[in-house]
């Protein structure tokens, strides 16, 4: 299950059209929003897709400027790697926690060129 916050962006004379347009949308639940036309929204979904298609459906109606996801929490996304960092060396734990003086660390450039 993925769930995930959106801000969504509207033109303060149509803030009560907006939000009975999402509340009754069935894509998302309001959870927040102000009289200035910010509107916070929880959307859930099974995958990421459908989490987006319901983005989509936010974005295309009427009087919406925006709404742009802010927040996403997916319980399965790092389901793969699960136990791959248990994999790292204790002398890397070692090292990455000593107090090394800042004249002894080794710049080896940057990624902007790889």
């Amino acid at each position: 299950m993925n769930i995930s916050s959106v801000v969504v962006k509207c033109a303060p004379k149509f803030l009560k059209d907006v939000l009975d347009s999402l509340e009754k949308s069935g894509v998302c639940e309001v959870y927040q929003y102000d009289e200035d036309g910010r509107i916070i929204v929880i959307i859930e979904g099974e995958s990421t897709e459908k989490e987006s298609e319901k983005l989509s459906k936010i974005q295309a109606m009427a009087h919406v400027l925006s709404a742009e996801m802010v927040y996403a929490y997916s319980e399965s996304e790092f389901a793969a790697t699960q136990g791959q960092f248990d994999k790292v060396s204790s002398s890397l734990i070692e090292n990455l926690n000593s107090d090394m003086p800042a004249e002894d660390i080794v710049y080896r450039g940057h990624l902007k060129d790889k």
